[in-house]
């Protein structure tokens, strides 16, 4: 089968758990003897730009598209300054912009985005469906996740394929906006998802989540959960290191990062830990540099400067150093998420996650086995458990041992690829014969 997967990138400047995601599947289609083209939309996926090659263009270019939306003046711009904002070196300096990453204050070209051939880019969608009719063949058409639903009317026409897509946090971007924004984005979401064959939610409680925001009927939408390759993780017993609390995830405000900082700090007031440390990574944005200078005074005040270690390089070889120190893992994420790709990435690795009883994270981790949640979602809570935890080798051990034997039963991206293929073939009105059949 040859699939299309059309994915936004980050840029590489966060952890972003999206480009993971579909990057993961699309290196798993491709094993399993698929023909799969990755295209980038808005920024390079990752830091390297392994993504970009001179036959794939990033699309949609993000500073070219945010310029054209705020002054008119751009749209009559040449091709060559098109070009140039859309070079590499330009692409990547966009992704340590503030606006790249955040929705407030950019509802208009959220709902132009979504307006597809009706909104001030559809110059842009005209230039992406040209090249795909040029460039590729696809069977199947993936689109990331439904803020890019705008693109979905124009693909199916042209292409005469279905279109999938993806959903994965879309809410935290939506629901940020100005409540007159907020509504006519998902009124819009609502009216874009006839275009699409099939929706793919990353869990049980997104899938519900969404079927509310966007009144999408349950014969169009379907839970596959995300997966990793447990061959590309190192599995070390927690036995084998010290005790050090990891945070692996954006750091900034809604992933709680504060959260565990304040719980670290409480923990740190005990004779017992004097030996622990934190270990944190995952990047940030421009808009979490205020934030994170409070953070760093805050650490200088408390006096524990020399126990927290800020780990730069949380791609591959970076991240498989990390999940190497670090003992037990928390991202106390503020209201939860669709999923957190970050928690088979640990538990496949053997380091247990604590995360709060919110979102998804219940439903992962008693699939998998290798954590525990609590409630409510507060330092001095987390720091209790992180105390208990790290006070009782035997439980650290048995989390440890269950996590990467559960993600390799229930989250192996090979067992999550081929429940991908069964989506593309109903939606293709292929037969999936059973096993048993």
């Amino acid at each position: 089968m040859k699939i299309m997967h059309i994915i936004p990138g980050s840029g590489g400047s966060f952890y972003c758990g999206n480009c993971l995601r579909d990057s993961k599947y699309v290196e798993a289609l491709r094993k399993s003897g698929h023909q799969v083209v990755k295209l980038p939309m808005y920024l390079p996926l990752f830091a390297d730009e392994h993504d970009l090659s001179r036959e794939i263009p990033v699309f949609y270019g993000a500073i070219s598209i945010y310029l054209k939306q705020l002054f008119p003046i751009f749209r009559k711009a040449p091709e060559w300054i098109d070009k140039l904002l859309n070079s590499k070196p330009m692409l990547k300096l966009a992704s340590k912009f503030a606006g790249s990453t955040r929705a407030k204050g950019l509802e208009e070209m959220t709902v132009s985005m979504l307006l597809g051939e009706e909104g001030q880019q559809r110059d842009e969608l005209e230039r992406m469906v040209d090249w795909i009719v040029e460039n590729c063949d696809p069977d199947v058409i993936h689109l990331s996740n439904a803020l890019l639903l705008g693109l979905a009317h124009r693909l199916s026409e042209r292409m005469h394929v279905p279109v999938i897509c993806s959903l994965q946090d879309e809410d935290v971007w939506v629901d940020v906006m100005k409540p007159s924004a907020r509504e006519s984005v998902w009124k819009l979401m609502s009216k874009k998802a006839e275009h699409v064959s099939a929706f793919i939610s990353v869990s049980d409680y997104y899938a519900d989540v969404m079927k509310g925001k966007m009144d999408i009927p349950d014969t169009k939408l379907k839970s596959v959960h995300i997966g990793v390759d447990p061959d590309d993780y190192i599995f070390k017993p927690v036995g084998e290191k010290g005790r050090n609390i990891g945070f692996v995830s954006r750091m900034c405000y809604g992933n709680g990062f504060d959260i565990l900082i304040d719980a670290f700090i409480i923990l740190k007031q005990k004779s017992a830990f004097e030996d622990v440390n934190l270990v944190l990574t995952g990047g940030s944005t421009g808009d979490d540099r205020k934030f994170l200078s409070e953070i760093r005074r805050k650490i200088r005040e408390e006096g524990i400067a020399e126990y927290v270690e800020f780990h730069d390089d949380f791609e591959e070889e970076g991240l498989r150093d990390f999940l190497e120190k670090v003992t037990v893992v928390s991202v106390p994420v503020r209201n939860g998420e669709a999923f957190g790709i970050y928690l088979l990435e640990c538990m496949v690795s053997g380091v247990p996650v604590v995360q709060p009883a919110l979102g998804a994270f219940p439903e992962i981790i008693e699939t998998a086995g290798g954590g525990i949640t609590f409630e409510p979602n507060d330092p001095q809570k987390l720091s209790e458990l992180l105390e208990k935890l790290l006070s009782d080798p035997a439980e650290l051990d048995r989390l440890s041992r269950a996590g990467r034997e559960g993600v390799e039963k229930h989250f192996h991206i090979r067992l999550q690829a081929e429940e991908m293929i069964t989506v593309y073939n109903e939606a293709l009105g292929i037969e999936v014969l059973s096993e048993q059949d």
